[in-house]
């Protein structure tokens, strides 16, 4: 995989004159990898108007040290053969002073090796998968990591719900996989008992085998991680088949869509996320009411996170001085930034540590459930 990414890095450099192409002088570029078409284009929607947001917002009151930012944005479908070579073309012909993925782990693993590889500055929106961070020290992540989302999840049930018999239902990829063993690791330091954990696949829109398997183990709870598009179905199923157990879910289901696809049976899912619909905080608040403006729809965790990305990168410009990726990347490093998503800084792997906010579906919209704010638990690795 690295030798494939040196090779378009190399290639895409001496394809624009072997140089590294210098961003525009009256305007900053930033980079947005995203996926507009494909089975995450509704997410990828959502991170956009976001991040757009972000500009906007930042444009209005004077730009950056004088000038204004431009997004640069590209489609990448969500897939690593699409998100690696437009890094590189961003980088190298479009000179991107940061990078920001607002997509999924697999094509943003994929980027984070190339802009680490040319020390430009890069930020994860809200993949999850560990070996994001790990690609150099120009990469960051401003959501959480999955086995850190998944503690969370271990504590809501077994701790604040008081659920001890859990099954569990996974997504078969990386989103799904580090949510489960984040959860393993802490269930039974709440008293879980996991009796059962079922996988499918993201192409599964038919969950009748996996129900029948739950009714048979009776749990206290079911713990069933997934997309909009996945577990709208997911839940209306276990719903329809006289199911009533709690339902926790994480930041996939975090999106109008899955209420609209699960309908009624959406009421009463819990989610472990990262946005607030009812906080009070200024920053929240703004964000939450300039997206539906632009949007025309309610605000998402992806929308509200890159937003967050494009506002740390703004508040590093600043501080900064200037586009120089090194001292853009030291200045990241040291971000103390209030934004929708909560306090954003970054230890030495470039991972965020913030309280995971609980959201439950009330007549037909997100609310405020609760709010994890556990140090130790929600620690995520330095290293």
């Amino acid at each position: 995989m690295k030798k494939y990414l040196k090779t378009i890095m190399l290639s895409g450099i001496l394809a624009f004159g072997g140089t590294v192409v210098p961003a525009v002088a009256d305007n900053i570029k930033i980079g947005f990898n995203v996926p507009l078409t494909g089975f995450a284009a509704a997410d990828g929607q959502s991170a956009l108007h976001g991040a757009e947001l972000a500009v906007k917002q930042v444009n209005g009151s004077g730009g950056v040290n004088g000038k204004m930012l431009e997004l640069v944005v590209y489609d990448d479908q969500a897939s690593p053969k699409e998100s690696a070579p437009l890094a590189v073309k961003m980088i190298t012909k479009d000179g991107v002073v940061a990078g920001i993925s607002g997509s999924y782990s697999g094509a943003t693993r994929a980027a984070a090796t190339i802009f680490a590889e040319a020390k430009v500055p890069y930020i994860s929106a809200y993949a999850i998968h560990p070996d994001i961070t790990r690609a150099g020290d120009y990469v960051f992540r401003t959501s959480f990591m999955g086995e850190v989302q998944g503690r969370a999840g271990a504590k809501l049930i077994g701790e604040m719900l008081g659920k001890k018999r859990v099954v569990m239902v996974t997504l078969n990829n990386d989103f799904g996989k580090s949510l489960a063993a984040g959860f393993k690791e802490q269930a039974k330091n709440f008293g879980v008992s996991v009796l059962a954990e079922y996988d499918y696949s993201i192409k599964d829109r038919e969950f009748g085998p996996i129900i029948s398997k739950i009714k048979a183990d009776k749990p206290d709870a079911i713990y069933a991680s997934g997309y909009f598009f996945t577990a709208g179905p997911m839940v209306s199923q276990i719903r329809a088949a006289g199911l009533s157990q709690p339902i926790i879910g994480q930041e996939g289901y975090d999106s109008q869509k899955f209420i609209e696809i699960a309908g009624k049976a959406s009421e009463g899912v819990m989610i472990t996320t990262s946005l607030d619909r009812d906080s009070s905080s200024p920053e929240t608040k703004d964000f939450i009411s300039g997206f539906a403006k632009k949007a025309g729809y309610p605000a998402d965790m992806v929308a509200a996170s890159g937003h967050t990305a494009l506002l740390v990168v703004a508040d590093a410009l600043k501080r900064a001085g200037s586009n120089d990726a090194a001292a853009l990347r030291d200045a990241i490093s040291k971000t103390s930034l209030s934004a929708s998503t909560g306090k954003i800084s970054f230890n030495a792997l470039g991972e965020v540590q913030k309280d995971v906010q609980v959201q439950v579906v009330k007549g037909g919209n997100w609310h405020h459930h609760s709010v994890i704010s556990d140090a130790v638990l929600l620690a995520p690795p330095s290293k």
